[in-house]
C-alpha cells in the first residue's frame, strides 16, 4: 500500500504544473474517486488543515493524507512521494536553464501556460464551495474573505482566527438552542 501511495503521490508530483493549488483537482481524482482512501469531507479537511500547516502545501497535503492512512510511515511517503519529482525537475532546469531562458520558444511556452495553471486553481475553489456547503445565501462569506485579503491586505491568520472563533460562537449557539 505504501509504494502505490508513494507511486500515486510521485505521478501527481510529476504531472502538476502550478504548484500545490493546482495539484488539488488531480489529488481528489486520485485519493477519493480512483482509489476510495477518504472520502471528500475527509479530503476537504485535510486540505484546511495543510493549508493552515507552515509548509510547502503540496507536501503538507501529501504527508497529512499519508499519516491519515498509515501513520507516520505513511507521511513520510507521502511526502517524500510528492516532492521528488519537483527536486529532479529543479535540478535539470538549474543544469540547462541559462541556456534556455532566453528562448523565445520558452517565453511562448509560459505564457501559454499560466492561464491553464489558473484555472487548474480556480477549479478546486468550485469544488470546495460545494463540498463546504456554500450556497447563493453564504457566497458572500468567501467573496468578502477574498476581497479583504486582495484589495485591504488583511492578513489570511486574522481570517481564519476570526472564522474558527464564528464557527466555534455558532456552534455553541446552535447547540444550547437544541
Amino acid at each position: 500500500m505504501l509504494l502505490k501511495f508513494f507511486m500515486t503521490c510521485n505521478k501527481i508530483g510529476a504531472f502538476t504544473l502550478g504548484g500545490g493549488y493546482a495539484m488539488i483537482p488531480i489529488m481528489e481524482r486520485e485519493f477519493v474517486d480512483k482509489n476510495q482512501w477518504m472520502d471528500r469531507q475527509e479530503f476537504m479537511d485535510i486540505m484546511v488543515v495543510a493549508q493552515t500547516t507552515p509548509g510547502i502545501f503540496a507536501v503538507d497535503m501529501a504527508s497529512h493524507i499519508g499519516y491519515k492512512l498509515r501513520g507516520v510511515w505513511g507521511g513520510i511517503v507521502g511526502a517524500v512521494g510528492i516532492a521528488l519529482p519537483s527536486i529532479i525537475a529543479i535540478m535539470i532546469i538549474a543544469m540547462f536553464f541559462h541556456n534556455i531562458k532566453d528562448s523565445p520558444w520558452v517565453e511562448k511556452f509560459f505564457r501559454g501556460v499560466r492561464p491553464a495553471v489558473v484555472a487548474l486553481i480556480a477549479a478546486p475553489c468550485f469544488k470546495m464551495a460545494k463540498t463546504a456547503g456554500i450556497t447563493w445565501r453564504t457566497v458572500w462569506i468567501p467573496i468578502a474573505c477574498c476581497l479583504l485579503i486582495a484589495l485591504a491586505n488583511v492578513s489570511p491568520i486574522y481570517l481564519i482566527i476570526i472564522a474558527g472563533v464564528a464557527g466555534w460562537l455558532l456552534g455553541r449557539y446552535t447547540t444550547k438552542k437544541n
